[in-house]
């Protein structure tokens, strides 16, 4: 059966156990009777070829672009710390926040 990430995470030290018993390359977990969660979790993840965090899709916005006027921002908020301009630095943060907002509102589930 194939899992996901976070299919795994919630599954009991148990039953985790209990899949790491059945994988074929038993080197990439091997001692799993002994791990504990945190460190079979990683483990059971290499030996399946499971991306061990999880990658949200970006729908309905173009996040390069997003992605390219944050770091035009940071750069910006960089200058304004410099130069100690309050006003500016309010300003570009203001902006950096709605951006993120806005990339977290089009993430799909």
């Amino acid at each position: 059966m194939a899992y996901t990430y976070h299919e795994l995470k919630e599954k009991t030290i148990q039953e985790l156990r209990e899949i790491a018993k059945g994988v074929e390359n038993q080197e990439a977990v091997q001692g799993y009777s002994q791990l504990n969660k945190e460190h079979l979790l990683p483990a059971l993840c290499k030996a399946l070829g499971i991306d061990t965090h999880e990658h949200h899709a970006v729908t309905g916005i173009d996040k390069p672009a997003i992605k390219a006027k944050m770091r035009e921002l940071r750069k910006q908020r960089d200058v304004a710390l410099e130069s100690h301009d309050s006003d500016m630095l309010k300003s570009v943060r203001r902006q950096l926040h709605r951006l993120n907002r806005q990339i977290r509102a089009h993430v799909a589930p």
